[in-house]
């Protein structure tokens, strides 16, 4: 109904302000240690997390860490309550008299990051660069604005097919294993005991569909930092294979990694403590 969709979709975008506010910074650290690498030669010496993590905290100091909060939540919190809402309106039309399986949760992740992904892309390229520390837009408006005018509208959707093949098949693959890991490991257990359990699936989920995930997050934040010079996914590819190798896809995987897992885990744990409480099938 479009009052439990409503629901669904606070509730989502409230699980997504949580999370997004607390881990923050290991998303800043992810598209620096890609920047940087990017900036580098195959036998440059790597670019290590911890590194990165205090020479922020020495040149910006610890607020530095959260540089690009502003575009994260402007992003995260509608682009989360879209997903959650998503999700539910599809699970409510197809799947109200039974569970869905494995393969139609793997589509109905796809499905619903697809749409979130869509709406929420501009606000994403001006998060990818807020968090360069390259730019120094004032706002996030100021920020959309100014690259409309100087790159034109293209700019702001640029990295879109890389953007769906991170997104979407990491919500489908999330879904997927975090549905099918709960229905056994959540049978029998007493209520008070579901939410470790909740977030211990979430976390195997996030893991995995993190690392498939991981190529087209670099891509993405290449032709998103300079979508004059990459502005193609497929020669993206190639160039950042030629110049890094195939490691290079995988900067930045650690930090990522732990973030996507945590916040996804923290989302979805929160998100579904919400539902339940409300009254709504999750």
């Amino acid at each position: 109904t479009p009052g439990s969709a409503l629901r669904a979709l606070l509730c989502g975008a409230l699980s997504g302000s949580c999370s997004t506010l607390l881990l923050q910074p290991l998303d800043l650290v992810k598209t620096r240690v890609q920047l940087l690498r990017a900036a580098g030669t195959p036998r440059s010496p790597r670019v290590r997390m911890v590194s990165v993590l205090t020479h922020v905290v020495r040149t910006e100091s610890v607020r530095g860490l959260w540089k690009g909060l502003g575009p994260s939540l402007v992003r995260c919190v509608p682009g989360v309550g879209i997903y959650f809402c998503t999700l539910h309106s599809l699970r409510e039309s197809f799947f109200r008299d039974r569970a869905p399986s494995a393969l139609d949760s793997l589509l109905l992740g796809l499905s619903a990051r697809t749409i979130s992904a869509v709406c929420m892309l501009p606000v994403t390229v001006v998060k990818t660069r807020y968090e360069s520390g390259r730019f120094k837009y004032r706002s996030v408006l100021g920020a959309l604005s100014s690259i409309r005018k100087t790159e034109g509208i293209r700019a702001l959707f640029s990295g879109l097919t890389a953007t769906l093949a991170r997104d979407a098949p990491f919500s489908g693959i999330y879904v997927m294993i975090y549905t099918q890991a709960k229905h056994m490991l959540l049978h029998g257990v007493e209520r008070e005991g579901q939410a470790p359990t909740r977030f211990a699936c979430g976390v195997l989920a996030g893991v995995v569909a993190s690392l498939v995930t991981q190529p087209a997050d670099t891509i993405k934040t290449y032709m998103q930092m300079e979508p004059h010079r990459f502005s193609h996914t497929g020669q993206t590819f190639v160039a950042i294979c030629r110049s890094q190798g195939l490691t290079g896809l995988f900067h930045g995987a650690v930090p990522r990694c732990l973030r996507r897992t945590l916040v996804t885990a923290m989302a979805w744990t929160v998100y579904e403590r919400m539902m339940v409480g409300l009254g709504l099938k999750t």
